[in-house]
């Protein structure tokens, strides 16, 4: 069991004293007081491409923070390294990924023993000498922090458009290499999205979006090699700031689609691949609440889309000639509570994956609508799929794993339904699936839903109360939490803790309306149902209140914030990675970067009293209890744009104002933004802070970790 207070000596080391300084806002006839948001740079979009520009007085403060972390602690320097050496010993560190076919020539990366950053490679179908496209290594050069997005190659397999960035605010640079020779073309392209590049059937051009100041997603731009950026074509303009944009080319190579859209609402252009120039064509305009996607085959688009009360989403046709949705036919019925995730169009086929009651599924189909499923045994599990560059193809490749069972790549044959596995993901320090049990329980939230929650845990950790747990969530913008591996959490798990996923309301792990109901005016629902959650774990003997430690990162942070706003008692510790707590003064200020695009996920407060209630009743930073907390981990990124560096500082300096308890520590990565390091190893450290903060709250500091066979 847990010491009565691990932290006991850590309460003598005084915490930064942080300066208040008043700021009052009336909103709706509501007055509320931020006595940190001086902690706001008031140059905050130049701290985002130069984190060297943060005002003195709040570097400071900053670095004060990671002091009296460092301070809190430091007795937990040597398990740190340990586990540390534990997930970097369960990495095959010179590992490639299984090539994919593109033509005559096939593409993968891989991971050089020691590299913190992956190797792009070619080499011919036919046999042939391998050649590296891009080295990450030997790119990062003298960069603190250094992130490769998107790696394309040309049609004509002559170049790689590359995008890169330096500083963690994810503005982008484009960088044109020719892979034959290993230069660098003249062309760079500034402040792009990290998507990169789509190229043009013809390899002499390829359109990027670039970001504005703010960090939006402002333009769509036509770029042909060998002309000046500076005065590169305009395609497409966004004039809605809540709309974001992205591109991408059909499975046949024979379209570039840019999307503009928001989390509920979506609008496609089209331009054919072959005639860069021309103007995008509108497929169906804008309409509230309406999303859609397409995909191309023959003289038709395929659209998934929920339109007409489809919540779970439908597949429907739609001539090329005149894709209005008018002549919107349907393909595929929508089937409630069976969400359509995504799907690919190949010559002969058609593919889908989707999600039912928190379990994946692929399901292949002709064109005449003959269908058959890929099925799987384990009570829980994740897939994905990897449509590849190719589109006459009977091939597809997708992924399988579970909380106990590593990565398995597979091709599978559309025709002759056979399966190949191609690769099996290594442990090399060994890994014995048998040792777990994967379990899925049911919670009961508000309103009697059933809340799934995944387990992995040792099959000899005791279900008597007495083991920890550690609860993960997110349940935010539809996006569902997979049962997936992880060699990262096994050093808890295999120390006796339970790894718990809690597969909440406002994620889309049982369908679309999961989503739905776990946002806006009932996003309350996702909240209670993480708590729910540690409670069933209670209730089933898997740990007992106060061994809990709640984890969870961007809006997951928000998630576990609220949560232990709600409860604080359930739980022994909480870890929030860059958690988005400020959400009352984030979303009532329209200048940051991701506000407008956020008032259809929480609300729009500026104009609405009703949603600023919505907001004001969860909202981690205004609803702290004078109660006793348990200790809090926070982290942030100077370079975050998503969540702003101020937001987790702020919350842990009012923790320390208006809860007991604690400590309360920040631990804020100077050099680098929402994600961390993008450097694979630099991340395992950055894990092992987390986890490390976990084992003391529990006691378990000096413990061994179950072993297992190499």
């Amino acid at each position: 069991m847990s010491q009565s207070d691990p932290f006991a000596e850590a309460r003598n080391i005084a915490a930064p004293v942080i300066e208040k300084r008043p700021v009052e806002t009336t909103q709706h006839g509501v007055t509320r007081v931020d006595n940190y948001a001086w902690l706001r740079d008031d140059a905050w979009q130049d701290v985002l491409r130069d984190p060297s520009k943060l005002t003195t007085d709040i570097r400071e403060m900053l670095e004060a923070e990671n002091a009296y972390y460092a301070a809190v602690t430091d007795d937990l320097e040597s398990l740190r390294k340990r586990l540390f050496d534990e997930m970097r010993g369960r990495i095959k560190e010179d590992d490639s990924s299984v090539p994919a076919k593109d033509g005559d020539w096939k593409y993968w990366t891989k991971f050089r023993e020691g590299g913190e950053y992956p190797v792009f490679m070619r080499a011919p179908v036919a046999g042939g000498n391998e050649q590296v496209i891009y080295d990450g290594d030997a790119e990062r050069g003298e960069s603190e922090f250094f992130s490769i997005g998107d790696v394309a190659h040309s049609p004509d397999h002559k170049l790689a458009a590359i995008a890169t960035d330096r500083l963690g605010s994810e503005y982008y640079s484009i960088c044109i290499r020719n892979m034959e020779t290993g230069e660098n073309l003249p062309d760079l392209i500034e402040s792009a999205d990290g998507s990169g590049a789509v190229w043009s059937a013809d390899s002499k051009s390829f359109f990027y979006v670039e970001r504005d100041d703010n960090q939006r997603s402002k333009w769509v731009k036509l770029h042909r090699l060998g002309d000046d950026p500076a005065n590169d074509k305009t395609v497409y303009e966004e004039a809605d700031d809540a709309f974001f944009l992205d591109i991408s080319k059909s499975q046949s190579g024979a379209y570039i689609f840019i999307y503009a859209g928001n989390h509920v609402t979506s609008e496609v252009r089209f331009i054919p691949a072959d005639a860069p120039q021309s103007a995008p064509t509108l497929i169906a305009a804008r309409e509230a609440n309406v999303e859609y996607a397409p995909e191309h085959h023959g003289d038709h688009f395929f659209i998934k889309t929920n339109a007409g009360d489809a919540v779970d989403y439908k597949i429907v046709t739609a001539p090329i000639s005149a894709p209005g949705k008018e002549n919107w036919k349907d393909w595929l019925p929508h089937k409630p509570g069976s969400e359509i995730v995504t799907f690919t169009t190949f010559k002969d086929y058609i593919v889908r994956v989707e999600r039912e009651n928190a379990l994946p599924r692929i399901v292949i189909s002709t064109y005449d609508g003959d269908a058959h499923e890929v099925s799987f045994d384990e009570a829980a599990y994740a897939l994905g799929m990897d449509e590849g560059y190719e589109y006459d193809t009977s091939l597809i490749r997708f992924t399988y794993e579970s909380p106990s069972t590593p990565e398995q790549t597979f091709d599978y044959d559309m025709a002759s339904r056979a399966r190949t596995l191609l690769k099996t993901q290594e442990v090399p320090s060994g890994h014995d699936a048998s040792l777990y049990a994967v379990e899925r329980i049911e919670a009961e939230g508000a309103g009697g839903a059933k809340v799934p929650v995944t387990i992995l845990r040792l099959k000899t950790t005791p279900k008597d109360g007495s083991a920890p747990a550690l609860i993960y969530g997110y349940g935010s913008y539809g996006y569902a939490t997979s049962a997936s591996f992880s060699t990262n959490i096994l050093p808890l798990v295999d120390r006796g803790a339970v790894y718990a996923i809690a597969h909440v309301r406002g994620g889309a792990d049982k369908g679309r309306q999961w989503y739905l109901d776990g946002k806006l005016d009932k996003k309350m629902n996702t909240f209670t149902d993480f708590n729910a959650a540690a409670e069933a774990l209670v209730k089933d003997g898997y740990t007992s209140a106060g061994r809990i430690v709640s984890y969870g990162g961007s809006a997951g942070g928000l998630l576990v914030g609220a949560s232990v706003n709600l409860r604080p008692d359930l739980y022994g510790g909480v870890i929030a990675a860059v958690p988005f707590v400020d959400v009352i003064n984030t979303i009532s200020d329209a200048d940051l970067p991701l506000t407008p695009p956020e008032w259809e996920e929480w609300g729009n407060p500026i104009t609405s009293k009703e949603e600023y209630d919505w907001i004001a009743a969860y909202s981690p930073y205004d609803k702290i209890q004078h109660a006793k907390y348990p200790p809090i981990m926070a982290t942030g990124g100077l370079a975050d744009y998503r969540v702003t560096y101020w937001e987790p500082a702020k919350w842990v300096a009012r923790l320390r104002d208006e809860a007991s308890g604690g400590p309360f520590v920040l631990r804020m990565n100077m050099g680098a933004g929402h994600g961390g390091s993008a450097a694979r190893f630099e991340r395992l450290d950055e894990r092992a802070h987390l986890y490390a903060f976990a084992l003391k709250i529990w006691g378990l500091e000096t413990s061994e970790p179950v072993k297992h066979k190499a």
